[in-house]
């Protein structure tokens, strides 16, 4: 018999889940954490809800709180489940589910006079966030653009903000106005030196309407470097459907992922932090190198097969894995150009880091989507692929294979499938990227007049002598003979 996930009946739940082994009234507020979303749930929530079983730190409970439509929908559907989350973990020969309860409440979304009193809260001592590889306002080069509409909008109207950056300055301002102190603001996204860039989008947007407020948030605020990771797939009414049948647990949002998980982060906080380092976090003096290795050989790698596989009509991302070409494709391009540039890491071997990544990019139950890895490109492509282009550049190695990575994505965005089936694209810059693929297949210069893209990139002769060749090839030959070209060493002229 099912039950209804909530307090009430969670002694219910017990029977088919784990159950949070502490009292949730017990929690205090003690971080508030934008963009509530299953990546959160599956990995900063329940790094928390482990350190609250064993006890400890119990005011450092999660208060979400949003800007988006979307926000508002998993504070409707969290809300009436008293904001509880089941978790089911996945591994090849494992599926265990866990309810967490590390959240208290979701503001409401897009209320700043609710949203700033909260922050301006002395209890609130971090503010996270994960609001994906776009929401940070930045360019190709990671540089935080300050004339964005949305940024500029709240420049002007500082009292009444409506983007994350803007509800943190307001937040910051009206502590120190009461003397209160700064809280910790952490980046939870996949983004290189996230500390840094979330600092310059803090600092930049007060700068618009306050310049000295601005440069005692640079002096004063802790906006620490982090490295995440753990692949988590969006819900959809198949994983409400499984966790009923098989849990009977009825969740309006579960959260699917693998098992593995890993944290690094910098030590770097201005107010304290909860003892993170109790259930796994890594603290080290400098995320740099962890950074490299995870956003470029993981991150790096899911946008590298997203658009073969989509062009060759793969949903799945284990499928696109279990086609060899696909997979060799995947293989070559990081031993010849990805690995080879990333910095060494302390105390780990980059060729065994690989080898976990195909092992858990082959995992089929995790079931995560091709289009989940296809979509927001022209964010992803410019963190997770470009720099590994431009550093083998600067390095004067070649680039036979990430040209063709961006070439795949160029034909992606023509709009339909080898077999000639339309391509349901996910990106804020789909039109203009669609324009410029279709203008492309005659004249490839065409797709890289983008410098908030691909910036320097885009200036190499070779990378544009290999991106026209490869991008030839899509056409003529289509991507399962392309591929196999590079497989064989005879895609470069």
């Amino acid at each position: 018999m099912t039950c209804k996930l909530s307090l009430a009946t969670l002694s219910d739940v017990a029977r088919s889940a784990a159950i949070p082994g502490y009292d949730r009234a017990s929690l205090k507020a003690g971080i508030v954490h934008f963009g509530v979303g299953n990546f959160h749930r599956a990995h900063q929530a329940i790094y928390l809800d482990d350190l609250f079983n064993a006890g400890m730190d119990h005011d450092w409970a999660i208060v979400g709180a949003g800007v988006l439509p979307s926000d508002a929908a998993m504070r409707e559907k969290l809300a009436a489940q008293d904001f509880l989350t089941t978790v089911v973990e996945q591994d090849n020969n494992k599926t265990a589910a866990r309810v967490t309860a590390p959240m208290i409440d979701i503001l409401p979304v897009g209320d700043a006079t609710a949203i700033i009193a909260k922050l301006a809260d002395p209890e609130i001592r971090i503010v996270s966030m994960t609001i994906t590889e776009g929401g940070y306002f930045i360019d190709a080069s990671g540089i935080f653009n300050p004339t964005h509409p949305a940024i500029a909008a709240d420049g002007q109207n500082p009292n009444a903000p409506k983007t994350v950056f803007g509800l943190i300055v307001a937040g910051l301002k009206a502590r120190k106005d009461k003397g209160i102190g700064p809280f910790t603001v952490m980046s939870c996204d996949n983004i290189p030196h996230n500390g840094i860039v979330t600092a310059n989008a803090v600092v930049g947007t007060a700068a618009l309407s306050d310049p000295a407020f601005a440069d005692w948030i640079r002096a004063n605020v802790a906006f620490p470097n982090g490295m995440v990771d753990r692949i988590t797939p969006a819900t959809s009414q198949r994983e409400v459907d499984f966790l009923r049948d098989n849990f009977e647990i009825e969740d309006s949002w579960p959260v699917y992922c693998e098992e593995f998980k890993q944290w690094v982060l910098e030590d770097k906080f201005t107010a304290g932090r909860p003892a993170l380092e109790k259930v796994g976090v890594t603290f080290v003096a400098d995320v740099t190198p962890y950074e490299h290795m995870k956003i470029r050989i993981l991150n790096g790698g899911h946008a590298a097969i997203a658009y073969p596989a989509a062009l060759m009509d793969i949903h799945f991302v284990h499928d696109s894995m279990e086609d060899p070409l696909i997979r060799g494709f995947l293989a070559k391009l990081e031993k010849d150009e990805i690995i080879p540039i990333v910095p060494p890491v302390p105390n780990t071997s980059l060729t065994d880091y690989f080898e976990l990544i195909e092992h858990r990019l082959l995992n089929p139950k995790i079931a995560d989507t091709i289009p989940r890895l296809a979509q927001d490109g022209s964010n992803r492509q410019p963190k997770f692929i470009l720099p590994s282009t431009l550093d083998n550049l600067r390095q004067g190695r070649d680039v036979v294979g990430l040209a063709l990575v961006s070439a795949l994505w160029c034909r992606y965005f023509a709009g339909k499938t080898d077999s000639g089936k339309d391509i349901v694209f996910n990106d804020a810059s789909a039109e203009r990227l669609h324009a410029a693929a279709l203008k492309a297949k005659d004249d490839p210069a065409a797709f890289l007049v983008f410098d908030d893209i691909f910036g320097e990139v885009a200036k190499s002769e070779l990378f544009r002598k290999r991106f026209a060749y490869a991008l030839k090839s899509l056409w003529e030959k289509g991507t399962r003979e392309t591929l196999q070209l590079y497989l064989d060493g005879k895609l470069a002229v």
